[in-house]
């Protein structure tokens, strides 16, 4: 891990200096559409980017990034949806460099637990406007993650969620896509322990997030990305009514509650064990299975934000 210099000067290098390198996922909800317009408006703000990629096959997009860090910028600016960004916050955790996010995605939920503005024009005046902070990252076992591991309904729509239907409605083709499963879907057990407490619940979605945010809507409003604490909670409970009703009233409303006063469990770190055995869903990619420790690791990525954001 290089030395790191302070926020304050990391701040100021990239205002004076302007050493950026920007990757953009082409593939994403509005990559393709908006990739010209993303490199002329970065170029506008005063930038001379040390690189500009664009990512037209995921599976290069590791590659890519270490191509743009290799040319040594302050900011390290990357497009996508929250895929593209978590695998970014694996590649800056810990480095003397920040990401700047361009909110390119279906859901944008990294996006929206860094208070970034949605639109382009907003989002890229943020890297030269804004500051720089430092963020909680999340580890499952020993992978980590930006936003959100889940386990249940939820594993299987990210497997059959259709690209079309998510570049025609956003944000609701995941709870319509989960209507289409959930009628077959069995309830599983889970077991939280957190500080030598045990918490049992018997359902049919399990999140633990370290963001604020889950398909777009707010989990709790004062849930944090920078507080050192990971929150779990279950949509709906073992019956399916239960989680259809929950699934439809956050689509519609975008309810949200306070951690003290709903069915979370709190923590920095927690042991998850599940009855039977399930694979989770971390930031997008289907890789782990239950028993499964998860913790957080307190400013453990630096990212450009508004300069309005609360760092801790």
């Amino acid at each position: 891990m290089s030395e790191l210099r302070t926020k304050d000067e990391h701040t100021e290098a990239i205002r004076r200096d302007r050493r950026v390198a920007v990757v953009v996922n082409t593939r994403s909800r509005r990559g393709r559409r908006h990739y010209f317009e993303v490199i002329e408006q970065i170029h506008n703000l005063g930038f001379e980017p040390l690189a500009e990629l664009s990512v037209y096959n995921t599976k290069k997009l590791r590659d890519l990034l270490d191509t743009a860090l290799a040319t040594d910028p302050d900011l390290l600016i990357v497009g996508g949806g929250d895929g593209t960004l978590s695998t970014a916050v694996r590649h800056v955790a810990h480095r003397d460099v920040a990401l700047g996010v361009l909110p390119l995605g279906t859901t944008n939920n990294f996006a929206r637990s860094l208070g970034l503005p949605l639109d382009l024009a907003g989002a890229i005046r943020v890297f030269a406007t804004g500051k720089v902070a430092d963020i909680d990252l999340g580890m499952a076992d020993d992978r980590p993650f930006a936003n959100l591991a889940s386990f249940g309904v939820s594993v299987e729509v990210a497997g059959k969620v259709k690209p079309w239907l998510k570049r025609i409605v956003g944000r609701p083709a995941y709870p319509l896509t989960a209507l289409t499963i959930l009628p077959n879907h069995r309830a599983f057990r889970a077991f939280i322990t957190v500080e030598g407490q045990r918490h049992e619940l018997l359902t049919h979605q399990l999140n633990i997030a370290n963001g604020r945010f889950h398909g777009g809507w707010q989990v709790a409003r004062d849930i944090s990305i920078d507080n050192g604490m990971l929150v779990a909670y279950q949509l709906g409970s073992g019956k399916k009514l239960r989680l259809l009703g929950e699934t439809l009233l956050r689509a519609t409303t975008g309810r949200w509650r306070s951690l003290a006063g709903g069915p979370f469990v709190v923590g920095r770190e927690m042991l998850l064990e599940t009855d039977p055995p399930m694979a989770a869903d971390v930031d997008g990619e289907v890789r782990l299975r239950t028993p499964i420790r998860l913790r957080v690791v307190p400013n453990g990525v630096r990212v450009m934000v508004p300069a309005a954001f609360e760092d801790r």
